[in-house]
């Protein structure tokens, strides 16, 4: 007959108990809610992503603001209506891309600009790349993927050139607002109202470094808002922390710019691409809340498979019956699993971008243009770049029989590709077979005056 040492049992289960119990303690309050376990890596400790506690947070807040439910009801309606009016037609290609100007927001404490939180600029055009890339599902990036509901959202983003004050601007606006670290509480009530710009002409993304329960985040987000919804009035309330906010480290790509700084498997820009999504619209891939494994909830896409909540690492998962979409932007794996939205995804982002308050008019913003008032930068008229996209010759066309003096091309990073001083038509033709695919830049010049075009190489 075995005997049990009662004694050692006691002490093993005590252990056990008092290990979860720790554990439990752990978990940060974020927004005054403790994070949900299933929000935490089990190997890197980081907490992807807390905008389901922020909304949460923005709906105590104020009474007044729409709910979560009104405004899926918002979003099912529009829905209804735009499937209506496209009838049997299954695209959602738009009739333009839509482009967003951007501002980036470095709140530093002093830092030399290219250490700790104050980054370079090369990090910042890194992270406006990989946007590109993965809205445009520009093929031979890692934003390209072979899934048949993956979508080109076509939506890109720039880096605006008009600040608000009228003058010059490279969209990178550097803040020392002499703090080390910043929590929940000072973001929202003095780092993001003291530093915005016209969430009506700029979307704003804020980098800095996170502290307090904010240690170990990723990032966050505001979310949209349905028009003729209650809560977001476009002259204050929440107008003034409306865009994202991502920890320093993981903003930018370390492939595109390895010299910069980054934390771990989060060193592939795709933190702002999943808060960007759920600024426009979007929620994690198994629905709106934790449900312990269950798989009741839903994203409201139907072609994002119902999974039981979020996914870690890279590694294939299957869950409620069938694979987990894990390369999709919208779960929590590491970055360089990602590449797609899907049909549905972009349908309801296309939807925020036609009828969200704040997010229309960045469609007709102009800042994303040099200043009118700069001579330097006074247009060239009857100048035009074809075909666009390109593959392997790109021409200028130009409407008057006088040749423009030179032009530069920059890629997307703002490193010179080519310079060329034009001396003959044969000037006009440039052959673009050897350049990677992806988004240039063209600066034509004409005596005091010059023009700057975009082209896209795929």
């Amino acid at each position: 007959m075995r005997t049990i040492n009662t004694k050692a049992l006691f002490i093993t289960v005590s252990l056990a108990l008092t290990s979860l119990a720790a554990n439990a303690q752990e978990l940060p309050k974020v927004f005054g809610k403790t994070i949900n376990e299933a929000s935490v890596n089990n190997e890197t400790g980081k907490i992807r992503c807390v905008t389901t506690e922020y909304k949460q947070y923005l709906e105590n807040e104020s009474s007044e603001r729409a709910t979560s439910i009104a405004f899926e009801n918002w979003m099912a309606q529009k829905i209804a209506e735009r499937r209506a009016a496209r009838g049997t037609e299954s695209t959602l290609n738009t009739t333009e891309v839509i482009t967003i100007p951007v501002v980036v927001h470095i709140i530093h404490n002093g830092d030399p600009v290219g250490s700790n939180e104050n980054l370079a600029d090369a990090q910042v055009l890194s992270q406006i790349t990989v946007l590109n890339q993965d809205y445009r599902r520009m093929a031979g990036t890692p934003g390209y993927n072979t899934n048949a509901v993956g979508a080109d959202v076509e939506i890109e983003f720039c880096l605006a050139q008009t600040a608000p004050d009228g003058s010059l601007t490279n969209g990178i606006d550097r803040v020392n607002l002499g703090q080390s670290s910043w929590g929940e509480n000072a973001i929202e009530n003095t780092l993001k109202p003291n530093t915005i710009w016209d969430p009506t002409q700029y979307f704003n993304i804020w980098v800095c470094r996170f502290g307090g329960g904010l240690s170990g985040v990723l990032g966050y987000a505001h979310p949209p808002s349905g028009s003729g919804l209650p809560g977001l009035d476009n002259n204050g309330g929440s107008a003034n922390t409306d865009g994202v906010i991502i920890g320093y480290e993981y903003f930018g790509s370390a492939a595109l710019y390895p010299q910069g700084t980054y934390g771990g498997p989060y060193n592939g820009g795709r933190t702002t691409t999943h808060e960007i999504g759920h600024s426009l619209g979007l929620i994690h891939t198994w629905g709106p809340t934790f449900n312990n494994s269950s798989c009741n909830s839903s994203d409201h896409c139907a072609d994002t498979p119902t999974s039981s909540g979020p996914n870690g690492g890279c590694s294939a998962n299957y869950s409620c019956g069938s694979n987990d979409m894990i390369e999709n932007y919208m779960d929590y794996t590491n970055d360089a699993c990602m590449n797609i939205f899907t049909q549905d995804q972009k349908e309801r982002m296309l939807i925020v971008m036609e009828n969200s308050p704040r997010r229309a008019s960045l469609k007709t913003s102009t800042v994303c243009q040099v200043p009118a008032s700069r001579e330097d930068f006074n247009l060239l008229n009857g100048i035009n770049l074809y075909p666009n996209p390109t593959q392997d010759v790109l021409n200028i066309a130009i409407a008057s029989n006088e040749l423009p003096d030179s032009y530069v091309i920059y890629n997307n990073l703002g490193q010179t590709m080519v310079e060329v001083n034009v001396t003959s038509e044969n000037n006009l033709k440039l052959n673009t077979s050897n350049y990677s695919n992806g988004i240039y830049f063209i600066r034509i010049e004409k005596g005091n005056e010059s023009k700057v075009l975009k082209f896209i190489k795929n």
